[in-house]
């Protein structure tokens, strides 16, 4: 198996509980039922579509906590694009393991390489614009880290994390502290020196505000392509420019043109379509 991109400390206990959950009280009874325990053979994964691989090691992850001893090949490395009918990895070892970790496996390359393949799509979609293509937090529970990694696989960027990471004042939080400028106020003087200060508007009443306030970034939220113009231009430098809200594949190219830095997308994640990935038995 090849060195983890992310720590396996982090993906380790991730892939443990979907084994547990998929084990049940009982385990495999059909493949003890059905296979002889000294059974060995070699399957292969094999991509049924176009697509762009992410999570390689975490699907040989599952195959090796069901069974140490199987040899997992990978043929191509997290981040390329393979064409439909492409050998993603060899497995050969116990039939009785090798079925037993199949779905976990497939389960997390697929969904990890179906992120990847739309973040793809998104970044050529607007490679002619100076936008990059970032995530949110719009992610699964519990698997954050894979999912923002297979973005990053895919030739996007990150946004936060986590709620650490950085201030970012939504509509809630202005709506609370009474106004975007108080909200600023509010955040400068508690925030430290290392943490940067975005806010998000909808209005230019409300970036006339942060700008004077002097944010870091500003979030442009589900404003029109001419008003993303507009906005970007009177920014004009003076903060990061992010757009949100709505964003796909099919509009995406539109809001990039508008001259914003950034392209949020929770599409990235909570609407990524699984990429179709197979495994299917050879004789030894």
């Amino acid at each position: 198996m090849s060195s983890f991109n992310l720590p396996r400390l982090m993906v380790e206990p991730l892939v443990r509980n979907a084994l547990l959950e998929d084990l049940g009280l009982a385990g495999d009874v059909t493949s003890n039922a059905v296979i002889t325990p000294d059974h060995c053979c070699k399957v292969v994964m094999a991509v049924r579509q176009d697509g762009v691989v992410a999570g390689l090691d975490v699907a040989a992850l599952a195959f090796h906590l069901v069974d140490p001893e199987i040899r997992f090949e990978a043929h191509v490395r997290d981040g390329e694009k393979a064409a439909a009918g492409t050998v993603l990895a060899t497995m050969t070892g116990r039939s009785r393991a090798l079925l037993t970790a199949e779905r976990v496996a497939l389960n997390f390359l697929g969904h990890l390489s179906g992120i990847a393949t739309i973040t793809g799509q998104v970044v050529q979609a607007v490679a002619h614009t100076k936008a990059a293509v970032v995530c949110t937090r719009k992610t699964t529970p519990g698997l954050r880290a894979l999912e923002k990694y297979a973005v990053r696989m895919g030739g996007g960027m990150n946004h936060r994390f986590a709620l650490c990471d950085a201030v970012l004042i939504k509509d809630n939080h202005i709506a609370i502290a009474g106004g975007v400028k108080e909200a600023l106020r509010r955040a400068k003087a508690n925030a430290g020196h290392m943490l940067k200060i975005e806010v998000e508007v909808d209005r230019f009443d409300q970036l006339r505000e942060a700008m004077e306030e002097g944010a870091d970034a500003v979030l442009l939220d589900n404003m029109t392509p001419a008003q993303l113009r507009e906005a970007v231009d009177f920014i004009a430098g003076r903060a990061i420019a992010e757009a949100s809200g709505g964003i796909t594949l099919a509009n995406a190219a539109a809001v990039a043109e508008s001259g914003v830095d950034l392209l949020s997308m929770g599409w990235l994640t909570h609407s990524a379509p699984v990429l179709d990935i197979g495994l299917d038995f050879e004789a030894m």
